[in-house]
Formats: C-alpha cells, structure tokens, sequence
C-alpha cells in the first residue's frame, strides 16, 4: 500500500499549533486532489485545507476541536487504490516518511477563510507516533443520565426493578413521586397507563432530565480565552454618564430625510464616531495600546475605530482605519461595510486588526448600563446602550428628553479616574451640542 503523510502545514503569523475546527472527511473516505478536507484555525483566520493528493483516507490525527503542532500528521492516504496517477506523489511520500520531514503545502492547498479577532492560546501537545495521536486531553465517558431530579442512579426497589424489565421499560425514563425521585409501583402503573409517556408526580408539573455538552471550539473557544487573559490581566474601572441626545436625534432625522441616493442612512454611531475623533487628542493615553511586558504605551494620532460586531460565529471588531479622516457619512459607509464583512466572513486580515479604541453598542438592547471588556491591548472601550424617552428636570420643568447612556471601562493602570470622566464628560458635550462636533 502506497502511504502517503500530510503534516499539518507552518499556516504562518509564527504559529506552532492550530486547532482543527472542522472535518470534511472521514477515514474510509476516497478524496480527489484539491479536495476541501479541513478547516484548520490559525490565530486570526480559518483556513481551508484541501488534499495534496487523491486517495484512501486512512487516518485521521484527531476529533474537530483538539489542537493539533505545526509538522505533526495531519492526515494519512493510501494512494495505490486510486490508480497512478498519483504515483509522483507516492514517491514524495516515500521520501518524507524517510526523513520524518515537514510537509509544506502548494499555494493551492490553503485558503482562508475567515478571519477572526483574537490569538490563539498556547497550549502542549502530545508526541505522535503511528497511527496517529492526538494533542487533546482524552475523552470521558458520558455522565450517567439524569433520572427523576437525581443524577446517577435510578432509586426503586427490586421488585420494581424486576417488573421494568418484564414490561420493557427504561426506569430513567420514569418520573418518580417518593422521596429523591423514588420509583414506586403506582409510578411504573401510570407510565404503563399512559402508553409511555412521561407521566407527572401529583400535584408537580413534568420534569425536565435533558442534557447537552457542548465542546468549545474555534472562534467561541479564541473569544472565550482572549476575554479570561483580558479580564484577568486588565484592572478594569468603569464610568457611565447618561446624555441628552434630543437635539442629535433632531438633526438624524433631518439628515435622513434630505439625503442623496447614494448616501447611506444615518445611526447614532457615526456621530458618535465624529464626537470621539473630535475629542481624543487631549486624551492619548485613551486612543493606546499598553504593553505590559515591557511597559511600553503607544499613544496614536491616528483613531483605527474598532466596531465590535456580533456575527454567526461571536463577536469580531472590524476596525475602520484613519476614522479622524473620515465624514460622517464615510463614517456610516464605513460601518456599514465592515460590519457587513465581518457577518459574511469576507472581511481581510487588515480589517480585523490594529484598532487604536473600540466602540461597542447593542442597539436596542443595549440596557441601560454595562461594564464592557476592554479590548486588549487597547486601554479603553465606550459602550453604547439604548436610547429612550425618560422624564428629565430642564429649567426647573419636567419634561421628555431622549436620553441615552455611555457606559466606558479604562484600563486603571493608564487610565486614572479622573481622566476617563473627562473624557466621557467632553463626549458628552460634544453629542448634546452636535453643532459643535462639525466646527
């Protein structure tokens, strides 16, 4: 048998490991060359992996979801039962086999496929040796079913036991009326009575046993560890402030309704973006980067906006580059673009990078206060929450404002308290005067 090795490629950006996300392809499974067989993720990207040649699938290194080192066996083929076309290929294999050698991938062999926001934890991996072994921890076992509001072991006595076997019936399915779920014969009559169905204790609504694991896995599991080194590493202190957006929502909707053809509509956000570009230049140590290795912050002239972004797979931050160069209505264009991009996963690797302050907003859920994560290693982060009608004192009246809150996290060690007020409270002037935001 013609044996041919695939090793999981250098995917570059100075990876040594990636997670292998998906599969496409089963061992057993005849592929023809250039066929989509993986996708693996790198740091910032899922990349698809297709095969080097046709074949036999005959190992696999491991289950979606484990990590996998860069020069590792990817994948096994048995090229011989697929003819000679392949044989060029075969005689390859031969000699990688021979000198245990990294197997690198034509251009063809590698597509990305998306990109993603956050680095990849680092993590050991485990020596392979023939056929192939993995870099994840083992499997376990699945848990015992949850049975009558108690875990493990179904409670009835023999006797019970014994007429559940005669009839068939699977005790875990059998709500039980006694004490911790105990199974009484009464119980095993009323199931029967019912022809199966689960039937409920007196006076109890029907229980619910079900259980699902989920395996955290490609760009929720990079989320998941990128947010636990943030909030671990980052002191976070968090400021809210809430702002009269009247006039600003006037002159929405004025420009809306006298738009051109071509000119996108206008959300709050672009005013919002236009404000904070107005106001960061007394503030640098807000539009930064903090590296706490070697204590080094890099201050921007430039404002790289980061739009936190909910998609299919978790959040991404597309980042509109030079936003202090931008209009506002390049401003809506921009968000709307990005944003776009970022959901459709066509958005480059430029685009989801680099971005100097991120702004995050959820819209109409955006609550009336929140205590958002700063996007590392940036040093701060303004979150957006809904705006509302509410009643407001105005020159000694009551009277219905439109108000909207601004709730910002500051990295402490940069970032003092008093300064991150400022901030918010020029902002805050900015948007209930937006005149000014255009002088």
């Amino acid at each position: 048998m013609g044996s041919f090795s695939f090793k999981l490629p250098d995917l570059g950006e100075g990876i040594v490991e990636s997670e292998i996300v998906e599969w496409y392809v089963k061992t057993g499974d005849v592929v023809e060359e250039d066929q989509h067989i993986a996708d693996v993720m790198t740091d910032k990207a899922v990349v698809e992996v297709t095969a080097p040649v046709s074949g036999i699938v005959t190992a696999i290194a491991c289950e979606a979801g484990e990590m996998l080192a860069v020069g590792k066996e990817l994948i096994r083929f048995d090229t011989e039962a697929c003819g000679s076309g392949t044989s060029s290929h075969a005689s390859a294999s031969d000699a990688q086999d021979q000198n245990n050698s990294v197997s690198q991938p034509k251009p063809a062999d590698i597509t990305p496929k998306g990109e993603r926001t956050s680095n990849s934890p680092n993590k050991e991996t485990v020596d392979q040796s023939p056929p192939v072994a993995c870099s994840a921890s083992p499997s376990r076992e699945a848990p015992l079913p949850v049975s009558n509001g108690v875990s493990g072991t179904v409670l009835a006595s023999p006797s019970v036991r014994q007429r559940a076997r005669d009839e068939q019936v699977n005790l875990a399915d059998v709500p039980g009326s006694g004490p911790a779920g105990r199974i009484s014969h009464k119980d095993l009559d009323d199931f029967i009575a019912s022809g199966g169905v689960l039937a409920s204790p007196a006076g109890l609504r029907s229980r619910r046993n079900g259980q699902t694991d989920v395996k955290i896995k490609g760009l929720r599991r990079v989320i998941a560890q990128k947010m636990l080194q943030t909030k671990r590493n980052i002191p976070h202190y968090s400021y809210v402030e809430e702002v009269d957006v009247t006039a600003l929502e006037e002159l929405r909707q004025h420009l809306n309704a006298n738009r051109e053809s071509h000119q996108p509509k206008l959300t709050l956000l672009p005013f919002i973006m236009q404000a904070l570009v107005k106001a960061l230049p007394k503030f640098p140590h807000c539009n930064a980067h903090y590296d706490d290795e070697t204590s080094i912050l890099t201050q921007f002239e430039a404002v790289h906006m980061g739009i936190a972004t909910m998609t299919n797979a978790g959040l991404m931050v597309p980042v509109i580059k030079h936003s202090e160069s931008l209009d506002l209505w390049q401003s809506a264009s921009e968000v709307s673009r990005v944003s776009e991009a970022a959901r459709n996963n066509t958005a480059k690797a430029d685009e989801l990078s680099g971005s100097s302050i991120t702004i995050t907003s959820l819209g109409a859920l955006g609550g009336i206060v929140s205590t958002p994560i700063i996007n590392a290693p940036e040093t701060a982060i303004i979150g957006i929450n809904k705006l509302q009608e509410r009643p407001v004192v105005k020159d000694g009246a009551i009277v219905i404002r439109k108000m909207m809150n601004l709730s910002a996290s500051f990295d402490h060690r940069i970032v003092d308290g008093y300064d991150g007020a400022q901030l918010i409270q020029a902002l805050k002037r900015l948007l209930e005067n937006p005149g000014a935001i255009f002088v």
